[in-house]
C-alpha cells in the first residue's frame, strides 16, 4: 500500500511505525571533497534531504531517485545499499508522529535547471560538515558527518520519470 499523509495518521493512531525514504544526493567538488545537496522544506524553509512516502510497486531505491528529481532537480545513480536511517517527528494534521526514514546515496550525474518543485524549494551544495550543522534532525546530522560513499560503482536505476 502506498502511504499518504492520511494513511500515515491512521497508522500512527494504531501505534504502527511510519516509514519514509530519502536520498542524499552527492558529488565530489573541485578539490575532491565530498559535497551533498540539501533542499529547503516547503513549509518551514529549513534545510532537509529529499524524502517521501513509499510508493506501491517501487523499491526504496527507486523512490529515493524519484524524490531527488522532484524535490532537488537532480538525476543520478542510487547506490544499492542504504547509507543508514534516522527518525524524526513530523506534524501530520493535528498531531506529531514518529517517522523512520531509510536513506540512500545518489551519485549525481545531472543537475536540472527546471524541475517539479523548483518554485517551492531552494537547493544548496555543501560539505558534509556544513550540511550537518544546518540539519535539525540529530540522527541525520550524525549520518551526514560520518558519510563515506562506497568505493563500489553505483548501480544504475531507470529514470525516475519513467
Amino acid at each position: 500500500m502506498t502511504v499518504t499523509k492520511k494513511n500515515a495518521v491512521r497508522k500512527a493512531r494504531k501505534g504502527e511505525r511510519i516509514r519514509q525514504v530519502a536520498a542524499i544526493p552527492f558529488r565530489f567538488g573541485s578539490g575532491g571533497e565530498l559535497e551533498v545537496l540539501l533542499v529547503t522544506s516547503r513549509e518551514t524553509r529549513r534545510f532537509i534531504v529529499p524524502k517521501g512516502w513509499p510508493m506501491k510497486g517501487k523499491s526504496g531505491r527507486k523512490v529515493a531517485g524519484i524524490e531527488a528529481e522532484q524535490e532537488a532537480g537532480v538525476i543520478g545513480k542510487v547506490l544499492k545499499q542504504p547509507a543508514g536511517s534516522y527518525s524524526y517527528w513530523k506534524r501530520l494534521e493535528r498531531q506529531f508522529v514518529r517517522v523512520d526514514v531509510t536513506v540512500y546515496l545518489l551519485a549525481v550525474s545531472e543537475e536540472l535547471t527546471a524541475w517539479r518543485e523548483k518554485k517551492s524549494r531552494r537547493r544548496a551544495w555543501l560539505t558534509t560538515a556544513d550540511a550537518a550543522m544546518l540539519i535539525d534532525e540529530p540522527e541525520l546530522a550524525t549520518l551526514l558527518k560520518e558519510l563515506k560513499p562506497p568505493v563500489e560503482e553505483a548501480e544504475p536505476v531507470d529514470s525516475p520519470a519513467a
